[in-house]
């Protein structure tokens, strides 16, 4: 029996990170979903941290993704509160990452774009939609630079936003896969779930991934959890 929705950080990073055809295929159809933009390859640049962080003392558990045009991706699970303003913090991720490119001999057009693309579990934009964009712009909202050189973006999703008791019909394919993070432990007990197995095309490819862990494997995602918690506490 699975007993961990995908807003436990460590199942997410579990499910998409982990160095296997099923988990990259997951991450793919993740990335197609929620960054509205064909994916044919990725790889996951520190998929040791999935084996590694039940030994590491407080480690952030993001997932470092880089595209086959290099496009890099940090994806974030920001399932807990913290003391640290969100949006400063966020902001700073991108713009180191985006900083520790090699430039050397290198002209600042060949920059590749950075992407910071973070799952908040509360509600952090004051507005209806449960994805938002964030680029440099200005007081009225004209971008510094072209929107086809734009290299650097914050991609934010709320999850808390989402009406569970939406119609699956009435559902876009973001706020289906956000249902099934919530509701993937249930699995075919869930009559949405049941139904999006059986008809979505990229619901059933984080299905076939999530099968693939075994009742002791969930069970050491749960117990890596908690120890994390106590270590903070």
């Amino acid at each position: 029996m699975r007993s961990a929705n995908l807003l436990n950080d460590f199942a997410f990073k579990y499910v998409f990170g982990e160095d296997c055809k099923e988990a990259n295929d997951a991450l793919k159809s993740l990335l197609m979903v929620f960054l509205e933009r064909k994916v044919n390859k990725v790889v996951v640049k520190n998929s040791e941290m999935v084996k590694d962080y039940s030994k590491m003392k407080s480690p952030r558990l993001d997932l470092l993704v880089e595209f086959d045009d290099q496009t890099t991706v940090d994806l974030e699970m920001q399932l807990r509160q913290t003391k640290d303003n969100l949006p400063i913090r966020f902001s700073y991720y991108l713009a180191r990452l985006h900083g520790s490119q090699e430039l050397e001999g290198k002209y600042y057009g060949e920059l590749k774009e950075t992407i910071v693309l973070v799952f908040f579990n509360v509600n952090l934009i004051d507005n209806h939609r449960m994805c938002n964009t964030f680029t440099l712009r200005n007081e009225e909202g004209l971008s510094f630079v072209e929107e086809s050189q734009d290299r650097m973006k914050i991609r934010t999703v709320e999850m808390a936003k989402l009406d569970v008791n939406k119609p699956l019909k009435d559902m876009n394919e973001q706020e289906k896969m956000i249902y099934y993070f919530l509701n993937c432990h249930k699995g075919m007990d869930d009559s949405k779930i049941k139904v999006m197995i059986e008809s979505d095309g990229v619901i059933q490819m984080l299905e076939k991934r999530v099968e693939t862990i075994s009742d002791d494997g969930w069970k050491k995602i749960i117990e890596d959890f908690q120890k994390l918690h106590e270590n903070e506490e």
